[in-house]
């Protein structure tokens, strides 16, 4: 248990207030709407489908206050800055915004669906009440029409015996904004699927901008005020008195015609806040666009990966963040996330992109048919954003776990060693890296083992051979790659890489790679820092709650995963 709470205490504690205040607003809003005298009439037509349509109504405001917060990358980089003072455990929490934007999503997508069938129900109640179908009192109560100066009197929208339950859902202003809103959400969701995200990004990135229609639909939503209650009259009604005897209701001075008025629409006060700090965030992002990025080289490596040297004025980032490019000859509409590989000692910035999808194949083959000397296509160049790798100086020992391509921040990190050692920087906190990289190819290796290879020497040169500790898995291989190193496995350096370390097959055995940095620093604290799939993210994550020690004086492992 203490294990688990130096892992994931804030993050339960922060899960369990937001959950919590759901709580407490679904449960208060029932309540209002269940027990509230100024809706006794209201629920004579409607039943118990009034506040369980109005209590998800209440919570949908408040998550659809926060959807926008997650996503709003600048604000989470201008927090990661302001929690220097914090610590780590806080600004880990900002590297589990795309988490927490999920769970409230999950969460509306919950709520819309109780409010909408409790408002379908409310439809067809509304209409059988004007039919007459529920005794006299909802008869006579929808029969109240607008006939005072206020025109407030009525209470029931259906007006006609024509009207339909279909019909009151697509006349209605609350009515046309739900169907819009609630085809909106499912689209969104739908498309924001693992299989189609990793795919057809194109789909999800074009589907989920219907948030504009969401919330658009969302500020008019509650304008109609199709929920009524009573107004305060003087005389004052009686409801308990008068519910018995509508027909003396304008003729007992103790029983006046009820009046009724819809509440204020108020989701427009939840949502403007973020509404406006997101609407800040794209003008930043199209200012960002118009800056000019000119190319310093273009590299296409093995395994079909494009390495763009790209220098933009003003530019300044830190070890593992990460930006966001717009081709527009491509599209100009899409941005896609890649993490830098240079360091932020170097003149430019570098990005290495993986044929994987439409946008990046088709960067790729435009870049393939350049002619010799060209220059690629124009590029805009969004950020840099802060990521968990930021924080990887700030531990004495630090675990790198890099799969395939996910081995980007780790160059960016390990190439600031180089430059940091370069220098003799007395800053450098860090005092020993475990760098690991699971790759399925042979070729894939073969970009990054240049940087190895310049590591391995400088950290011989000064005698820190200890610093850096680095294993390489090859997890695809067949037979023949087999024979090949055991042909020539007493070779010096490895027959793939051309590094001293040799090259294993297979997995890691994570139990013994924790125990042993355990073992070789018995009283520091480790940061693991993974870029890869959830899978290995899951396995790492209890790794760090199984080795970490409860005594303050012993090893911990801080586990920290990229995510985009």
């Amino acid at each position: 248990m203490g294990n688990w709470i130096i892992n994931h205490g804030l993050s339960a504690f922060i899960l369990v207030v937001w959950m919590g205040i759901n709580i407490f607003l679904f449960v208060y809003y029932y309540l209002f709407y269940d027990q509230g005298p100024q809706f006794e009439y209201t629920r004579e037509l409607l039943g118990s489908a009034l506040p369980w349509a109005r209590a998800p109504a209440a919570v949908l405001n408040f998550n659809c206050m926060l959807i926008l917060l997650p996503v709003c990358r600048n604000l989470l980089s201008l927090l990661r800055g302001s929690f220097i003072c914090c610590g780590r455990t806080m600004r880990k929490q900002l590297d589990k915004n795309l988490t927490f934007h999920k769970l409230v999503a999950y969460m509306i997508a919950l709520m819309t669906a109780v409010h909408t069938v409790a408002h379908l129900l409310n439809a067809e109640w509304y209409t059988n009440s004007f039919q007459g179908q529920y005794g006299p009192l909802a008869g006579n109560l929808s029969m109240l029409d607008d006939s005072s100066e206020l025109k407030t009197t009525y209470l029931n929208p259906v007006r006609s015996n024509s009207t339909t339950p279909t019909l009151l859902v697509f006349t209605t202003i609350a009515g046309l904004t739900g169907v819009v809103i609630t085809l909106a959400l499912i689209l969104m969701i739908t498309s924001s699927m693992e299989v189609i995200r990793r795919s057809y990004y194109e789909v999800f990135w074009y589907t989920h901008h219907l948030f504009i229609i969401f919330f658009a639909g969302l500020v008019f939503h509650g304008a109609g005020r199709i929920v009524r209650s009573q107004q305060v009259t003087d005389p004052p009604h009686n409801t308990s008195f008068c519910e018995d005897q509508p027909e003396n209701w304008g003729k007992n001075p103790e029983c006046p015609i009820p009046q009724f008025a819809g509440g204020f629409p108020q989701t427009w006060m939840w949502v403007i806040g973020p509404m406006i700090i997101y609407l800040c965030e794209r003008l930043l992002r199209f200012i960002r666009y118009m800056q000019p990025v000119s190319y310093r080289k273009i590299v296409i490596r093995p395994s079909k990966v494009l390495e763009l040297q790209l220098v933009k004025p003003g530019f300044k980032m830190a070890v593992g963040q990460y930006v966001f490019l717009n081709c527009p000859a491509i599209s100009q509409l899409e941005w896609h996330p890649f993490t830098m590989t240079s360091a932020p000692e170097e003149d430019f910035f570098s990005v290495h992109i993986r044929s994987v999808g439409d946008w990046t194949e088709d960067l790729i083959k435009m870049v393939e048919n350049l002619p010799e000397g060209g220059q690629g296509p124009k590029m805009a160049v969004d950020g840099p954003f802060g990521t968990a790798s930021e924080d990887v100086f700030d531990y004495e020992v630090s675990m790198l776990v890099g799969a395939g391509i996910g081995v980007t921040p780790f160059a960016s990190i390990l190439k600031s060693i180089w430059y940091k050692f370069k220098d003799s920087d007395p800053k450098l906190r860090t005092k020993r890296i475990y760098f690991y990289w699971l790759c399925r190819e042979t070729y894939a290796f073969e970009w990054f083992a240049d940087l190895l290879q310049v590591l391995e020497k400088e950290m011989e040169e000064r005698g820190m051979r200890d610093f850096l500790t680095y294993k390489l898995y090859l997890t695809g291989w067949d037979q023949s790659h087999v024979n090949h190193a055991m042909v020539h496995f007493d070779k010096d350096t490895d027959i793939i890489t051309g590094l001293k370390q040799k090259t294993s097959y297979g997995r890691p055995n994570w139990d013994k790679e924790f125990e042993q940095v355990r073992q070789e620093n018995p009283s520091s604290v480790v940061g693991t820092f993974l870029c890869g799939p959830q899978a290995l993210a899951k396995d790492l994550e209890k790794k760090c709650v199984k080795y970490s020690e409860v005594d303050p004086r012993k090893t911990k492992f801080y586990f920290n995963k990229e995510n985009f």
